[in-house]
């Protein structure tokens, strides 16, 4: 009968687990540009790979909360629904350039086939997905809404 040693058994057991991460880490795309950070962060979300999708994403606890809401709404969908956004194409229509550092994107997808926007902002040379900016503009608009005052008191 073969005896294993402990430390053996550990060994193995760590570069088991490290090969997992490393190939987990080289299935996320890097973003060369904000076209491309927008694009991996939308195919994920549709895909619904929300922990990939948070790679592309700002991070704050606002950005973090709205994704998690997502997750929550495509868990909570028919499976109909759910292979339709994975199968689902991605369309842009218009990209504008605020400045060096701040992108916005209008796209929709094939299944449901909306406008929507997304605000990218270039953060450590890298772009990343900033989604408040999708509450913070009209529907029709890429201008931001006024404040509105709370008059209940």
């Amino acid at each position: 009968m073969i005896q294993l040693n402990p430390i053996y058994l550990i060994i193995a057991l760590l570069f088991f687990a490290g090969c997992k991460n490393a190939n987990n880490e080289a299935s996320i795309q890097s973003s060369d540009n904000a076209m491309d950070a927008a694009r991996n962060f939308i195919r994920a979300t549709l895909d619904g790979k929300f922990d990939e999708a948070n790679s592309y994403l700002l991070q704050d606890s606002i950005n973090i909360n709205y994704l998690q809401v997502g997750k929550r709404s495509r868990d909570n969908a028919t499976q109909d629904t759910k292979d339709g956004y994975r199968t689902a194409s991605i369309r842009f229509h218009k990209t504008i350039q605020k400045n060096d550092s701040t992108c916005i994107i209008i796209y929709s997808n094939s299944f449901k086939n909306d406008h929507d926007s997304l605000r990218l902002v270039k953060n450590n040379q890298q772009w990343l997905v900033d989604l408040k900016y999708l509450f913070e503009h009209g529907t029709d608009s890429i201008q931001p809404t006024s404040k509105r005052i709370d008059t209940i008191k």
